[in-house]
């Protein structure tokens, strides 16, 4: 059923035969109301609630953090719904309804925003529920439960001072459990709490229920504005501007002794993607319980348990009915949602009930077995298993693993909650590991248990180590969604974070230390262990095999060296999209030469180093041709300004000199005419060529005695693409095209062969976008530079934009990096109006993209759109590309 949307209504309700929402109103409810809304309608067991929209959210912030008069009725009218299917009464003090106030926007956001449970209770209705539940003891927990959460997400205090009164109180009572409390030690816990609010806040607890509802209500809206969900949304590309819902339920409890409990499950193995329930829970406990990982939680299945030789009971073998109950919902909500699910439940006294269901986050190798397996079995189609993988998950799968023949110093072991392997410095906190990886240090995060507030520090490291918490805590669900490896519960870590110490196996480590985890079998090793390169076939090579089979746009490299020409033909790569000559320049054996050619005072001088130089790039050309025989190398003359090449620092000035034989003051004389106020828009690219054709004419050379030699040895011709870069006008190409034919007429002739080539120019600069047609006249291709194309269109330096980009993106000045993903509105059109003019000129021009957004999955999609015939990205970006490449001729944007 589709949510009658209006413009005043914010309030829609589902459960106990009412579902005003299905699957599709995502935008409108948010995915936990339109899930639950979904559930209800096919007859699942989900508690009764109502969702305000993400509509209201925009207003709230619209109003300054404010509600509409209006609301009051919807809002009075969702609870009222929800008394009528329970039985029961918003404050009644004799059988009190609870509710859960929740986030829920469009895409999930594990633990980013704020819940709070239990709403609803204050010292008369706390007496209510002690009486219809007949169990005390619960009822104070509940009560102590909400105080605690309220205060932290709804009022702002200090959550520590909460967990220190909890802990002192097991301590006098020499309880190392929550569940060793009994009632009364609640009730003086509930007391110590309260003063602890009328100390902090300087007011009571509030005891209102609907100033309760409105004060969580509010609460949940502001949490999508803070700084951990606010990261989360950047790390992942989610908008800043579509909000989150608020869902309102009736509480059911895990806590209501042994006949109750509470899980989280995936209908397949997250990590794996294995058709087996995997999942945890915890017999008398609440939803925080297991994902905040406050105690490590109790396996799902009986073969789980007994693969990691654990000893109390697994949900089949404690509650045999309720296990069948669940799996057969499992079974359901796969067949119905055709993915596989998140499911979040509770179970009252032996009653079922579903509290949310999402597409699970899963791995890389997952997302892979998953897909495959979902086609094979027919439960999807080969189009729709392309279409469920995110290409950028891909990169989780092209990076080595761990060497199992290497030597590993295990001082401990926890939980294999996310794959994959990491060495690195330990940081005991996200800030600390957040500053060290900015420096380049490879840092594994290491926290008794992670927090959302942690966010940036699991994206900054390496990998994440806790030492409590299980496969479905925070670390371990967001780890996974990141790519990052985790181990999470490693119970035998101990970790001081005033000390900055870890303590394993005996052995004292601090943040100075290096230590490895590896997040396939949660091993935790000191020191670094070797790695091995990953192995692309089974799942992988199938999905890599259908997508090829859809796509149109070719994917080549950009690749300088045999070994990255090499890596990238075993990714897919038909070729090469961009060859940067200047690399090969800096080389260590040849750097003299350069400076030998950039100091000569005449054009002799200049070709006498260049003489030393061409058999060394011809060399270098021969193994690039050699790795891609058969496939086009598109190969760009000498870009940068000359002075990028000469030394900077005194120590370097005076070995130059000694080693060219020639004064220091020459060097430094020669060093001053070089520079350039702004070189990225000085002598440089083409004009380059133009002033020194010298140059151009050695590097033809050796492209193409390489080639022919190539063609010789292998019996099978490379196709060189000679781009000339940074042209802005025709008689530019012009000028530079002679020196090519010429130099491959005089090679071609010495040779006694003749090799196919192109010669063409990178678009970078927006009168070359424009004036295109004219161009076309000479270039037989297009290779669209998108990385200085932006610079220049936008007026921006990409050195310089990360000092302001970020606030741009979270002001919604630009909706991303644009450095990252192509700015479609501006930089795309002139890629389009290349496109167009230079096809009218030239149908046959061969169109393509090198910069870094070849590799980005929305820049391919425009790139598709646009009608270019390849886009290039980095080597391990191939797979990504071509997965993106298929996606978009399935009409992904």
């Amino acid at each position: 059923m589709t949510a009658p949307q209006t413009a005043d209504r914010y309030v829609y309700r589902f459960g106990g035969g009412t579902a005003e929402g299905g699957t599709g109103d995502k935008d409108l409810l948010g995915g936990k109301g339109a899930n639950l809304a979904e559930m209800a309608s096919i007859g699942l067991p989900v508690p009764p609630g109502f969702t305000i929209s993400t509509a209201m959210c925009a207003r709230f912030y619209d109003e300054r953090e404010a509600f509409p008069d209006s609301l009051t009725a919807e809002v009075a009218d969702g609870v009222a719904h929800i008394e009528r299917v329970t039985g029961k009464r918003f404050g009644d003090v004799a059988d009190p309804l609870l509710v859960s106030v929740r986030s829920g926007a469009r895409v999930s956001m594990p633990g980013m925003m704020d819940t709070v449970l239990n709403l609803g209770l204050n010292d008369e209705t706390v007496e209510g529920l002690a009486r219809v539940s007949e169990d005390e003891r619960f009822a104070w927990d509940s009560y102590r439960r909400f105080i605690q959460m309220y205060s932290d997400v709804v009022m702002g205090l200090d959550h520590g001072l909460f967990e220190e009164a909890l802990e002192i109180a097991k301590e006098d009572k020499g309880y190392f459990n929550d569940t060793e409390l009994s009632a009364d030690d609640w009730k003086a816990l509930v007391a110590q709490y309260k003063r602890i609010v009328a100390d902090e806040q300087g007011a009571p607890f509030p005891q209102d229920v609907n100033d309760q509802l409105w004060g969580a209500a509010a609460a949940v809206f502001k949490s999508w504005n803070v700084e951990r969900a606010r990261v989360y949304r950047r790390i992942n590309d989610i908008p800043h501007h579509i909000g989150t819902a608020v869902n309102v339920q009736a509480m059911v409890f895990g806590n209501m002794g042994e006949t109750s409990a509470t899980g989280v499950a995936f209908t397949r193995d997250p990590s794996t993607g294995e058709n087996a329930y995997f999942g945890e829970y915890l017999i008398n406990a609440q939803g925080e319980d297991v994902v905040a990982g406050i105690r490590t939680p109790q396996y799902l299945t009986r073969a789980a348990k007994e693969a990691a030789g654990a000893k109390p009971l697994s949900l089949e073998e404690a509650m045999p009915e309720t296990f069948e109950e669940l799996t057969a919902v499992f079974e359901t909500l796969e067949q119905h949602y055709k993915d596989m699910q998140d499911i979040e439940f509770t179970v009252e006294r032996g009653q079922l009930w579903m509290l949310q269901t999402r597409t699970g986050k899963r791995t890389a190798k997952a997302a892979l077995r998953i897909a495959v397996d979902m086609a094979a079995e027919g439960l999807v189609d080969r189009k729709t298993a392309i279409l469920r993988i995110d290409p950028m998950q891909l990169d989780q799968l092209l990076h080595p693993t761990l060497d199992p023949d290497a030597p590993r110093d295990v001082i401990a072991r926890g939980l294999p909650a996310s794959p994959g392997a990491a060495s690195g410095t330990i940081c005991f906190d996200a800030d600390t590991a957040e500053r060290r990886a900015a420096n380049g240090e490879s840092v594994i995060l290491v926290r008794v248990e992670t927090s959302p507030e942690d966010i940036h520090g699991m994206h900054a490291a390496a990998g994440i180590l806790t030492a409590r918490g299980g496969m479905t805590s925070h670390a371990a669900v967001v780890a996974r969604g990141m790519g990052r490896p985790c181990v999470s519960g490693a119970g035998e870590v101990r970790i001081d974070t005033k000390a900055r110490t870890l303590t394993a196996s005996g052995r004292a480590f601090d943040e100075d230390d290096v230590i490895t985890i590896d997040g396939g079998n949660g091993q935790v090793m000191a020191g670094r262990v070797p790695t091995l390169q990953p192995e692309l076939a089974g799942d992988f090579a199938t999905l890599m095999e259908w997508a090829d089979d859809l796509r149109a746009l070719k994917v080549r490299a950009n690749a300088e060296t045999p070994h990255d020409a090499k890596t990238a033909r075993e990714f897919g790569a038909e070729g090469i999209g961009l060859c940067r000559t200047e690399h090969m320049f800096f080389d260590a054996g040849r750097i003299s030469a350069v400076r030998q050619m950039i100091l000569a005072e005449d054009e002799a001088g200049r070709r006498l180093a260049l003489d030393k130089l061409l058999p060394e790039q011809r060399g270098d050309f021969v193994a690039i041709f050699g790795e891609m025989a058969g496939l086009p190398v598109t190969i760009r003359l000498l870009d940068p300004p000359l002075h990028e090449f000469l030394p900077r620092e005194a120590a370097e000035f005076e070995g130059l000199a000694a080693e060219l034989d020639v004064p220091v003051e020459k060097l430094r004389r020669r060093a001053d005419e070089l520079h350039e106020f702004n070189p990225m828009l000085g002598h440089r690219g083409c004009r380059l060529g133009i002033t020194y054709p010298e140059i151009y004419e050695m590097q033809a050379r050796a492209i193409f005695e390489a080639a022919c030699e190539v063609a010789e040895t292998s019996g099978e011709a490379p196709l060189p693409e000679v781009m000339i870069p940074l042209v802005g006008t025709r008689r530019e190409l012009e000028i530079t095209r002679e020196i090519v034919d010429r130099t491959a007429k005089a090679v071609f002739g010495e040779r006694g062969r003749e090799i196919a080539y192109l010669v063409g120019t990178m678009i970078e600069l927006p009168r070359a976008a424009l004036m295109a047609k004219e161009i076309a006249q000479v270039g037989e291709f297009f290779s669209f530079g998108t990385n200085d194309l932006t610079q220049t269109a936008l007026g921006v330096s990409r050195d310089d934009a990360s000092r302001f980009l970020g606030t741009y993106v979270e002001q919604g000045i630009y909706e991303r990096d644009p450095f990252v993903s192509l700015d479609i509105a501006g930089v795309g059109q002139l890629i389009e109006i290349a496109v167009e003019r230079g096809r009218a000129q030239r149908p046959d021009i061969k169109l393509g993209i090198c910069g870094e957004h070849g590799g980005d999955p929305a820049s391919i999609a425009f790139c598709a759109r646009a009608g270019l015939d390849y886009v290039s990205a980095s080597p391990y970006r191939v797979p990504i590309a071509r997965l993106a490449a298929a996606q978009a001729a399935l009409g992904r944007d």
